[in-house]
């Protein structure tokens, strides 16, 4: 853990946190954006920020956070345990962005060079006060970095593909938890 305090963010710079993808992705990284609405009021986008606080978003059973619930904050290190293929795997990334406002919620990170990816992936809560829709975002620019990734290509792409959309329903799930406990 120690190496990887020291790690700095190891990634061209690829996204915004407000806009997204800079342009076209350069050649070998691939780009996935989702979107989903997770429901309505500004009730409900509190409770969002919190779980995303509580990185509830990444409390998959076959991911997880590491190193125990870091900061939303510039320049935290965040440690993500993944399950495949019957190994576990810890790839650090460092928040380089963040937006905290009353209708968006959210946070860009970027790979280190301990990390099996190369990259940036950005998860953002956005509140509509006009139509009281919750949405929650998730887009990555990536390629493989590690050797066994860009061996295993087709099915690094699955994972992180079945990532965001484990992550949609979690925060929904949590979600709806959280309102049966009020």
């Amino acid at each position: 853990m120690e190496l990887a305090r020291s790690a700095a963010p190891a990634s061209p710079a690829l996204l915004t946190l407000g806009n997204g993808l800079f342009g076209p992705p350069p050649s070998g990284f691939a780009h996935d954006l989702s979107r989903t609405e997770i429901g309505r009021g500004e009730s409900l986008f509190h409770a969002a920020r919190a779980a995303f606080q509580r990185w509830e978003q990444f409390d998959l059973g076959w991911v997880r956070i590491a190193n125990h619930a870091p900061a939303i904050a510039p320049d935290e290190l965040v440690a993500v345990e993944a399950h495949t293929l019957s190994f576990w795997s810890v790839n650090f990334s460092r928040i380089t962005e963040v937006v905290d406002t009353s209708v968006c919620f959210g946070f860009l990170y970027t790979t280190t060079e301990l990390h099996v990816e190369e990259g940036q992936e950005r998860f953002v809560l956005e509140y509509n006060s006009d139509s009281g829709c919750v949405s929650y975002l998730i887009e990555a620019v990536s390629r493989p970095r590690h050797l066994l990734a860009r061996i295993a290509y087709p099915f690094s792409r699955a994972m992180q593909h079945r990532f965001a959309r484990d992550s949609h329903d979690r925060i929904r799930r949590s979600i709806s938890e959280r309102a049966k406990l009020d």
